[in-house]
């Protein structure tokens, strides 16, 4: 990796933090449990097996060359996983040039493009450390479904990725699918160069190997020289400040951002402390409000970092692991992240599994607005004006990212507009990702949350419900979480997507 930045004339390498960082290093390149307290180190003993995969799993690719062998009459790959299992195939498969489509939503009309395709020629890989997380259980039944109603044999078209010995596998195996176990010491937004990432890049035709032999040079060149690592964690944690803005464009690594900001949101966002990544579209768009910036090529922003893919990857894990030794911090564990799927349950539970009728404070045209205005545009005037000083504005769009993949120019407006950062996820994946962050970190954030109404629905098999009731209880139930913290909330609802859509960037940029 090369390093290159203004921000690297503020580094003081005779700190104590700096200092601090360096014999973390070298604990951490032992695999040392004990690296970030005693607290933490019953749960780093059994997460620390991330350091050594650019190694280990060169041994998974003469299994992952069956594997392609096995499926190679498919010419489209669906990927069903949230979170960790997700995004870093999803960057593979970007920097490759590669197709491979990312099912990692509930919404039912980013799911009817996952069925769209072709399942005779369909292989559908589900990646789940459990099999448990609600999301990635639905999107395996509603397959499995799809492909015994088309007289198609799941087996043929199926393939596991998941812990040994865990529920799915032993289930999955009892019916003889295709099954790769990963390693169960590694957790999930450190898994890329686990099974977890290299399964669904191999069926694409992603160069894998290199992958891993590119992550391997990288190891050694920072264990032997760390002064890179050292560098980019002392800048994270003594001068940037909380917001990191990330952009990959222009680089040879298109969805990195989106990777980065889960692995350092879900890890740092705790102890109402942390590093906010924020995905912007360039490098303009990252400055705004004051944000330290990050870009992968070019220059001109604080920090530059420029490498093969693989190099990146193993990179900013250690940064990232690093990071948590400089915030005093356990990055290995996600305590908030269960409270938006227990709000999830319990909306289930009391609607019946039956969506409420919810009364807005006031409709203008295709949107209902729940929360404070007189109108649409005073609505969000309303809402920015609300951020506290220092503070982060987060829209969270519970919709579907191909054909209302408009909305996210909302982020770049708001944050011109308001001048503070402001991060975009789509829901529900951002809850395995950002969400941590919204409810563990700093408690500086303002939501605007987008939810919408469906033309279709798809029911999921041994459910009660289908993915409409779903993703609408994942919304109301993030939005109670949020609300129980008395954080600045405001949920636009869209009787018609494209319409709303464009009412909501029309008013967005009248402000």
């Amino acid at each position: 990796m090369k390093i290159s930045g203004p921000s690297l004339s503020q580094i003081d390498r005779t700190s104590d933090l700096y200092k601090q960082l360096e014999a973390a290093h070298l604990r951490l390149a032992a695999k040392d449990p004990q690296t970030w307290g005693a607290k933490a180190a019953a749960e780093a003993a059994i997460r620390l097996n991330w350091i050594d995969l650019p190694q280990a799993s060169t041994e998974l690719l003469p299994l992952l060359s069956e594997v392609v062998k096995k499926f190679a009459f498919h010419t489209r790959v669906v990927l069903c996983g949230m979170g960790g299992s997700s995004l870093g195939p999803e960057v593979i498969a970007k920097s490759h040039k590669k197709e491979l489509f990312i099912f990692d939503s509930t919404d039912p009309e980013y799911a009817a493009h996952a069925l769209a395709g072709d399942l005779t020629k369909t292989a559908v890989v589900v990646s789940s450390k459990s099999g448990s997380t609600i999301e990635t259980a639905s999107q395996r039944a509603i397959f499995q479904a799809a492909f015994e109603g088309a007289g198609l044999d799941p087996r043929n078209h199926m393939l596991f990725v998941t812990d040994p010995g865990s529920p799915l596998d032993s289930e999955v195996r009892a019916d003889n699918f295709t099954v790769i176990n990963a390693d169960p010491n590694v957790g999930g937004r450190f898994s890329v160069l686990s099974a977890f990432g290299l399964t669904p890049s191999a069926l694409i035709g992603a160069p894998v190997g290199e992958l891993l032999a590119q992550a391997q040079a990288e190891k050694m060149h920072f264990i032997a020289n760390p002064e890179s690592v050292l560098d980019v964690a002392y800048a994270f944690a003594a001068i940037a400040g909380q917001y990191l803005a990330f952009t990959d464009s222009g680089s040879q690594v298109p969805g990195l951002s989106d990777w980065i900001e889960q692995l350092i949101a879900e890890s740092t966002g705790k102890d109402a402390t942390g590093r906010l990544p924020i995905a912007t579209e360039t490098l303009e768009d990252a400055r705004v409000g004051g944000s330290f910036t990050i870009a992968f090529s070019g220059s001109g922003a604080d920090l530059v970092a420029e490498g093969p893919l693989g190099a990146h990857f193993i990179f900013w894990e250690w940064v990232t692991a690093l990071l948590g030794v400089a915030l005093k911090i356990d990055p290995f564990n996600q305590p908030n992240v269960t409270e938006a799927k227990e709000q999830t349950s319990a909306c289930l539970a009391e609607w019946n599994n039956q969506i409420p009728a919810l009364t807005p404070e006031l409709t203008e045209k295709s949107v209902e607005i729940f929360g404070d205005g007189q109108s649409l545009k005073d609505a969000l005037a309303t809402f920015i004006e609300g951020v506290v000083d220092g503070g982060y504005i987060s829209v969270t769009a519970y919709l579907d990212r191909i054909d209302d993949v408009k909305i996210a120019e909302l982020r770049a407006i708001l944050s011109k507009k308001a001048n503070r950062p402001t991060q975009f996820g789509w829901g529900p994946r951002f809850l395995h990702s950002t969400g941590q962050f919204h409810k563990g970190g700093q408690r500086n954030g303002s939501f605007l949350q987008i939810t919408a109404e469906s033309d279709c629905d798809y029911q999921i098999p041994g459910r009660d419900f289908g993915l409409r009731t779903l993703v609408f209880a994942q919304a109301i139930g993030d939005s109670k979480a949020l609300v129980a913290r008395k954080y600045p909330l405001l949920r636009l609802h869209l009787s018609s997507r494209s319409a709303g859509i464009d009412e909501i960037l029309a008013a967005a940029r009248s402000l």
